[in-house]
């Protein structure tokens, strides 16, 4: 991934936040065909330098199949928006910008392992569920299910598990941009929709850093 130092993430604490406030990944792979990439919410689990990424696929997939022990890139998505040249002061002061794209994105490398075993899997599961049905007003539990039905749903799926060999990230966030032109986009978005507010905040959050 292409970073300018101005835009790179290296601290831990952000990168974590992220993984885990947008846990829906693209696991990339690169197999006899060529690349190929699932999309599926992952875990993480562990602490800064010995992070681990749990998630399932079905048992149809070939990737726990043919991918066991392969390097994988896991990208973790976070908030985008345009941003309109209209948003800088620097617009009507000279005339001399145009537009962009802010966003913030994690890249995760590592050893992709594929673990076919029920008590893993029933954890991971439980696991997953709370953590995704927590803000529901009545969270849904893997118990509320039929004991037999949940042990046929496990049957048909396949545990993966990726130990984590390295983490960046690239918030590009305005950082480029003189103070007029940050605080200018900071307007712009944040009467916008949710990933417009994000943005808007990333832009505060990281212009208390810069002069």
């Amino acid at each position: 991934m292409y970073t300018p130092g101005h835009f790179a993430i290296d601290d831990p604490a952000h990168l974590h936040a992220l993984m885990q406030a947008h846990p829906f990944a693209t696991v990339v792979v690169h197999g006899p065909d060529g690349l190929d990439a699932n999309h599926l919410p992952l875990l993480l689990r562990g602490e800064a330098g010995g992070e681990r990424l749990a998630g399932h696929v079905a048992r149809a997939n070939p990737l726990w199949r043919d991918h066991d022990g392969a390097p994988v890139l896991c990208i973790f998505h976070g908030p985008a928006h345009y941003i309109s040249p209209s948003a800088y002061p620097s617009k009507r002061a000279h005339g001399k910008v145009v537009p962009t794209w802010n966003y913030a994105v994690v890249h995760a490398r590592g050893t992709l392992r594929a673990v076919d075993e029920r008590d893993w899997l029933h954890t991971l599961v439980r696991e997953l569920t709370d953590t995704h049905e927590a803000a529901q007003p009545a969270p849904w539990r893997v118990s509320d299910a039929p004991d037999d039905y949940i042990e046929r749903m496990l049957g048909a799926i396949v545990g993966i598990e990726i130990e984590v060999t390295g983490l960046s990230g690239k918030w590009k966030v305005s950082q480029n941009q003189p103070a007029a032109n940050r605080a200018g986009v900071v307007t712009a978005l944040a009467a916008g929709n949710e990933a417009a507010r994000q943005i808007a905040a990333l832009v505060r959050d990281f212009s208390k850093e810069r002069p």
